[in-house]
């Protein structure tokens, strides 16, 4: 996404004066610090009480249903679901609408997670809105809510706040169970669905894609990204249990896409769209990558729909909008000197994209990968496609307590591959073992997990966008 800026003109705020009071925006912090994170917790059974909408439902509730105040989109799917939220938000917001965006995780500050129109919400507001939420937590006598739940009702507070025209929702785990699935949205958008988060969501594609179809509610039209057959038939499943109409990108609407070259952008996709009622062509997509283009045409057709539920698109301005996505810590090149490209490619659907995308659109004469991931992750499927692409991989830890242990990843990366490979403690070592073995025309690519990536951009004093 086009990442905020603190310094463009914003409304202010009129959230009401908070019943809890935080001092500042470390002490709101340190509050969801305090509660469960299942974004971090090392394992957490996945069911009605850990996770569940009831406990959100009472806290919008109790702050007056904020949720309610505005339209929206809700997103769900394995990979690419910040992709085709930043570019569906550009899009709306070049075409004149006021825009919230809610995304996770985050990679340098928790304000990037709640923004309205491309405008990270201010420290002062975030604390203020913290705040309320936990002062109603306790006055409606809310059972022990999670981090993710006091941040999405934090988030739609605001949103009602702003008076924002339509939010655009990701999920965080899963979708049936996610707590922005109190949500009534205009159209539901599912992006490509792979193996991740088996221990919680299934060992099957077919079980995995049960869980995220579950934003598919009755009457509100479901669009999807280009799908595996079993995947395929699992939404369809759904979407019919649930009386809800489904398209697929590739399939129901009239959609394809081409690779070409330029001096102005190098190698890009450029893709066609065509419905009865819109229609895009040639259009550049702004993110590297094949799967950018399955996300891109996912955009599109759900901005087709919104026109049916009465928004006022325009296409040539939703093209101009769409031009100027950009998506931190995705294919996002950090440093030049050494060359150093990091993106959150966290399971093997999307490592074997990145290894594409790399290959597509990156000149280099050998890529040193630096890689960790969490321990819940399809560590076999990730290694198999980690050696398509990297000449030599140095494995470290995520630096949280869910991290895969790098020997054990070393060890089982051997089974798949000859390369060479080493081992780091952490993240600095990792990187003078790269920089000493690296020359000008390499390339350093740091991956498999968000906080990994975070850390790298710190270090380069890389900004979000």
């Amino acid at each position: 996404m086009t990442k905020a800026t603190l310094d463009k003109p914003r409304r202010s705020s009129t959230t009401k004066k908070p019943t809890t009071a935080f001092r500042t925006f470390r002490s709101a912090v340190n509050y969801l610090n305090s509660l469960t994170n299942y974004e971090r917790a090392p394992r957490s059974q996945y069911n009605a009480n850990n996770f569940g909408l009831a406990r959100t439902t009472r806290l919008l509730t109790a702050l007056g249903k904020p949720q309610k105040t505005f339209k929206s989109v809700h997103i769900a799917g394995t990979k690419g679901k910040g992709s085709t939220a930043a570019m569906v938000s550009a899009m709306l917001r070049a075409c004149g609408l006021r825009v919230g965006l809610y995304t996770s995780p985050h990679l340098l500050s928790i304000r990037e997670r709640i923004v309205v129109d491309d405008v990270m919400i201010p420290e002062s507001t975030f604390t203020k809105a913290v705040a309320k939420v936990a002062g109603i937590a306790t006055k409606a006598r809310v059972p022990k809510p999670t981090y993710f739940e006091v941040l999405t009702a934090a988030a739609f507070q605001y949103f009602a706040d702003e008076e924002v025209d339509i939010a655009v929702v990701e999920t965080g785990l899963g979708g049936r169970l996610d707590s922005t699935n109190v949500i009534q949205p205009d159209v539901v958008g599912i992006t490509s669905v792979s193996y991740d988060h088996t221990e919680q969501l299934g060992n099957t594609l077919t079980a995995i894609a049960r869980e995220k179809a579950g934003i598919i509610k009755k009457g509100i039209p479901a669009v999807s990204a280009p799908q595996v057959p079993d995947v395929r038939e699992a939404l369809r499943q759904s979407a019919e249990e649930a009386g809800a109409e489904l398209r697929f990108s590739d399939e129901d609407v009239n959609f394809s896409y081409r690779f070409e070259f330029s001096r102005a952008v190098g190698r890009h996709a450029r893709i066609c769209l065509t419905t009865p009622n819109s229609r895009f062509e040639h259009l550049h997509v702004p993110l590297h990558g094949e799967h950018q283009a399955a996300n891109c045409g996912l955009a599109l057709t759900m901005l087709d729909v919104l026109k049916t539920r009465g928004f006022a698109i325009d296409d040539q301005k939703a093209m101009v909008g769409l031009s100027t996505v950009k998506l931190p810590g995705r294919m996002h090149l950090i440093n030049e000197q050494p060359r150093v490209l990091v993106d959150g490619a966290h399971n093997g659907a999307s490592i074997d994209a990145l290894m594409r995308a790399i290959g597509q659109n990156i000149s280099y004469d050998s890529m040193i990968v630096i890689f960790a991931c969490h321990k819940d992750k399809d560590i076999p499927g990730i290694l198999k496609r980690l050696q398509l692409g990297a000449d030599k991989i140095i494995f470290t830890t995520t630096g949280s307590p869910r991290s895969a242990e790098p020997a054990e990843l070393a060890a089982a990366y051997s089974e798949y591959s000859g390369k060479m490979v080493q081992v780091a403690e952490n993240l600095d070592e990792a990187l003078r073992i790269a920089e000493a073995a690296i020359s000008r025309e390499d390339l350093i690519c740091i991956t498999g997990s968000f906080y990994l990536v975070a850390d790298a951009m710190r270090k380069y004093s890389a900004k979000v966008y």
